[in-house]
């Protein structure tokens, strides 16, 4: 019985690793993590873009993460691939963000 827990966790957690997703539609960046996080977050009310190294939980899939703050109190941490490219969008769809990581490759 406990290898059947085992591996329905261990599948469990490769579904949210792999289904996590980022995405720009319109004026929205989309957060996805599996079944269990759907986020929606209009783009005009992000305040600022920052690394991050926080282990909370979150719908990101890597370590190397970055965070990003909206509304008063709000945020969300996210690990996209193609970190620079996303905040190049955000940025060109709300120049208000104040971005603290550099888009040097």
């Amino acid at each position: 019985m406990s290898i059947v827990i085992l591996v329905l966790t261990a599948i469990f957690i490769i579904h949210l690793f792999f289904s996590t997703k980022y995405m720009i539609v319109d004026d929205i960046l989309k957060i996805r993590s599996g079944f269990i996080y759907k986020k929606d977050l209009e783009i005009k009310k992000i305040l600022s873009i920052s690394k991050s190294s926080t282990l909370i939980s979150s719908p990101a899939a890597s370590f190397d993460r970055i965070e990003i703050k909206y509304g008063q109190f709000s945020s969300v941490v996210i690990s996209p691939k193609d970190k620079i490219s996303l905040i190049e969008e955000l940025i060109k769809i709300n120049p208000d963000i104040k971005n603290q990581i550099s888009l040097k490759n």
